[in-house]
């Protein structure tokens, strides 16, 4: 039987890296992340591990580039007035074509506005984090366990489909303590032939590159990419439903809002409202078929954010706007509490969206 522990989430994101094979870690403090880098600290140079704390995080998001271009498991992690400083190098990274971790453990926003929880952040990871075309994938996890089994799942996504892969968290989740195991399976590795691991006279010169200047050349390099996006759509999309067989309507909700929108779930059926739970996993790529499935099914939905509204806009995307979507939010570092979730769904019920 596999032993549990009590850790933090921010902690159990670091164990999670460590085992997963991540030996480089390069980062800067910023609430309400920091255990993260902190244990890294403690722990890698007992493994072999390269520890590093950058004189900013534009700096470390390009040690993450470079370590990432010689074939290494790398991360970073920040939170998000620090995730805008790093776009310009999460957009190098992917216009390189090399994996990488990036930890978003989420604050109130826009400009550093405050360390409570919140999910501010979900148009600038889904929609691609920096400049140009490209995407990234985006897990959220929803309880300390989680932090730890998707930041295991976000190094191999990244190795496998050559692309940033970023833990989209938020300030509860990253704080709070919870029992979990790390379970005894092994870890997926890749081949990486293309990396910048020396020569030594065996092969030829690999270039690790994002800068195109024949413009049909990068027409076909993105093109190229999106096809490989596709393949990450079609495969790798995850979500959780709840109570969802006869639902007539759902309540759409990700991270701890899915687990205050539970609760109001569970009440709501008490109340004879046939009510259930789609809470995607991976917010990119978003689990449109579940979405479009359940606007076959039910009469409307409820979005449940940590903002003014941000995933709400792919819930109508995604169920092309069939059915009726009402957002209940709070914002600035709040959570909705399970009252207000239910009475959102009492309104749904009433045909008040």
């Amino acid at each position: 039987m596999a032993q549990r522990v009590l850790m933090k989430g921010n902690e159990a994101i670091a164990e999670a890296a460590i085992r997963a094979g991540c030996r480089h870690y390069f980062g800067y403090p910023i609430t309400p992340q920091t255990e993260i880098a902190a244990y890294m600290a403690k722990k890698m140079p007992k493994i072999g591990g390269v520890f590093l704390q950058a004189e900013s995080e534009i700096a470390s998001i390009n040690m993450v580039y470079g370590a990432a271009a010689a074939g290494m498991r790398v991360m970073t992690s920040s939170s998000s007035p620090g995730i805008s400083l790093k776009s310009e190098g999460l957009s190098y990274i992917a216009g390189s074509d090399v994996p990488a971790l990036v930890v978003n453990v989420q604050r109130g926003g826009p400009g550093l506005g405050g360390i409570q929880p919140s999910q501010s952040d979900y148009f600038q990871a889904t929609k691609g984090g920096g400049h140009g075309d490209y995407r990234m994938i985006v897990l959220a996890p929803a309880s300390v366990q989680e932090m730890a089994s998707l930041t295991i799942k976000g190094f191999e996504l990244a190795d496998k489909y050559l692309m940033t892969s970023m833990i989209l968290a938020d300030g509860t989740i990253g704080q709070m303590m919870e029992p979990i195991t790390f379970e005894d399976t092994e870890v997926k590795t890749y081949e990486k032939p293309w990396a910048l691991t020396g020569t030594n006279g065996q092969r030829k010169h690999n270039v690790v590159n994002s800068l195109y200047l024949k413009p049909d050349e990068l027409e076909q390099k993105n093109i190229a990419r999106y096809e490989r996006y596709k393949v990450v759509e079609e495969n790798e999309a995850m979500w959780e439903e709840y109570m969802m067989e006869d639902a007539e309507y759902c309540v759409v909700a990700f991270g701890i809002a899915s687990r205050v929108a539970k609760n109001a779930v569970v009440a709501a059926r008490k109340e004879g409202i046939k009510v259930g739970l789609i809470r995607p996993i991976t917010l990119w790529p978003f689990p449109k078929k579940a979405l479009a499935k359940a606007a076959e099914q039910v009469k409307g939905f409820v979005c449940v954010e940590l903002n003014m509204g941000q995933m709400i806009e792919d819930v109508r995307l995604y169920t092309q706007c069939k059915k009726p979507v009402s957002l209940c939010s709070r914002c600035g570092g709040m959570i909705p509490s399970p009252e207000e979730v239910l009475e959102s769904i009492r309104k749904a019920q009433k045909g008040e969206f």
